[in-house]
C-alpha cells in the first residue's frame, strides 16, 4: 500500500466529531514527485459504491484501528473530498479529536494502489488511476521531520526536531516556555530512542504524548 498526506488547510473542518475537507488534491507535484490527475479515484469510487462498501477512515494507517466512518467521498474540480464522524467513544477516536482541536494532528493521509501512471520527461509522475483503500487522519510533521532528518537525529542533531515541536506547540497555543520545554524534553526522549529498531514509529508515538506535556 502506498500512502499520501494532505496538510490541514482553512477548507477541512473538524466539529463535534464531524469531520470533512479534502483528502488530496489535484494537479499538485507533492514531495514524491507524483501528481494525482482528475479521474483518478473515479473507478474505485465507482467500485465501492456499488459494492455498497464505504472507504475506511483509520488512525495513522493502522488497520487494527479504524476510528470512524467517511460518510462520503468524492471527486470534484478540486480532487477528493470528504465527509465523515469520527467516533468518540473509540479510545483512538477521542485522541484524535482532542489532537486535532490542538492543531497536534496535521492532516489526511490516503491509503491507496496505483493502477495506472505515466511518467512526465521532468521526471513527475502522473497518477492517472488509484484504489483508494483508506483515508487516515495522522500526525504528519513529526513523520515529516523523522523522514528529513533521521540521519541528523542520529547523529545528535536535535536542532530541527526542536525548532519543528516548539512551533507545534506555539501553534496549539501553548506558552513560549511551554513550547521550549516540550522541544527539550521531545530531544531528551529521541536521544534514547536512537538506536530503536523503528525511529519513526517512536516518534509517531511520541506525537501522541506531546499535548500532556508542561512546565
Amino acid at each position: 500500500m502506498e500512502t499520501k498526506f494532505l496538510k490541514f488547510s482553512e477548507d477541512l473542518k473538524a466539529v463535534d466529531g464531524m469531520i470533512s475537507g479534502y483528502a488530496s488534491r489535484f494537479g499538485i507535484v507533492d514531495q514524491g514527485g507524483d501528481i494525482v490527475m482528475p479521474g483518478a479515484y473515479t473507478e474505485s469510487l465507482k467500485k465501492a459504491a456499488d459494492e455498497g462498501r464505504k472507504i475506511k477512515m483509520l488512525w495513522q494507517h493502522d488497520p487494527s484501528q479504524p476510528i470512524g466512518v467517511w460518510d462520503e467521498a468524492k471527486e470534484d474540480e478540486t480532487g477528493l473530498f470528504v465527509r465523515g464522524r469520527i467516533m468518540k467513544d473509540v479510545q483512538r477516536g477521542a485522541e484524535a479529536i482532542a489532537l486535532i482541536q490542538a492543531k497536534a494532528m496535521d492532516g489526511l493521509s490516503i491509503g491507496y494502489q496505483t493502477q495506472k501512471a505515466t511518467k512526465r520527461e521532468d521526471g513527475a509522475r502522473e497518477l492517472r488511476a488509484l484504489d483508494l483503500w483508506e483515508v487516515s487522519t495522522v500526525t504528519f510533521p513529526m513523520q515529516k521531520e523523522a523522514r528529513a532528518d533521521i540521519k541528523d537525529m542520529v547523529a545528535g542533531n536535535f536542532a530541527g526536531l526542536k525548532r519543528s515541536v516548539e512551533k507545534m506547540m506555539r501553534d496549539a497555543d501553548f506558552s513560549p516556555d511551554e513550547a521550549k520545554a516540550a522541544a527539550a524534553a521531545c530531544a531528551e526522549k529521541v536521544k534514547g530512542m536512537r538506536d530503536a529498531p523503528d525511529l519513526k514509529a517512536g516518534m509517531a508515538e511520541l506525537v501522541r504524548e506531546l499535548r500532556d506535556l508542561r512546565t
